[in-house]
């Protein structure tokens, strides 16, 4: 039966994925790809590429940046239409997305919108969280210790919440709000428990501790930061 899959590539290291995936994609007839601007290749379809099969038909399609709720969700169901008509010709349609679909991922809204209508199933990606804690080699939680993931455009007082309630947090894509971050962190003397890792498993991977860096520093769109409160801040 044609099937719609969901399928996550990891963080960045076109070896950080499942062979599940790798599988999924060599038996694919269409792969939709994001794109946010107007031309050239998403990240996610980057890490793929090494597997495509040379007979696979490729669609990038935009994914509106933007706060609009009303515009992104006309662009999602115009691909949401397409895809549900390429699944129903026949044809087995993939999406990539990065690191896991369950975790902050267009996919989520494209599922919502195809419903029931064709077969879907999802392919599980290593989230970036995880490969930032394999990277230094620490674990994201232990024992009964509270573990909270929280993206940098949540509210301000629902970021000081996670960060005064958990053991460890994770604060996603910290680059859209740094300045707001970074002294909540200050002023809790967090600065040196906060490891930072800018394109996990990216050639351009940059690690440091939130606290070499000033709150007006640019970091890359990709940066993800692991507050450890139990750390030494030696990482």
């Amino acid at each position: 039966m044609a099937t719609f899959f969901g399928i996550g590539v990891g963080p960045g290291d076109s070896e950080l994925m499942t062979v599940k995936a790798v599988h999924t994609i060599e038996h694919l007839d269409i792969l939709y790809t994001p794109k946010a601007h107007k031309s050239g290749t998403s990240v996610a379809e980057q890490i793929a590429a090494p597997y495509f099969p040379e007979s696979l038909m490729i669609k990038r399609r935009h994914f509106p940046m933007t706060n609009d709720w009303e515009e992104k969700r006309k662009s999602w169901q115009v691909i949401t239409d397409e895809i549900v008509a390429d699944v129903k010709a026949g044809k087995n349609v993939g999406f990539v997305t990065l690191g896991d679909p369950s975790v902050y991922s267009t996919y989520s809204y494209l599922l919502d919108l195809i419903d029931d209508q064709v077969a879907v199933e999802t392919i599980a990606g290593i989230s970036s969280f995880s490969q930032i804690a394999a990277e230094v080699s620490i674990p994201l939680t232990l024992d009964d210790e509270l573990l909270e993931i929280i993206p940098a455009t949540a509210d301000e007082q629902q970021i000081a919440k996670a960060i005064d309630v958990n053991d460890n947090i994770v604060i996603m894509k910290i680059s859209t709000n740094l300045p707001k971050i970074y002294q909540l962190l200050k002023k809790r003397n967090l600065l040196t428990k906060a490891l930072v890792i800018s394109n996990a498993s990216m050639e351009k991977q940059k690690t440091f501790r939130l606290s070499e860096i000033s709150p007006e520093d640019k970091l890359p769109y990709f940066s993800t930061v692991l507050v450890k409160k139990s750390a030494d801040g030696s990482v």
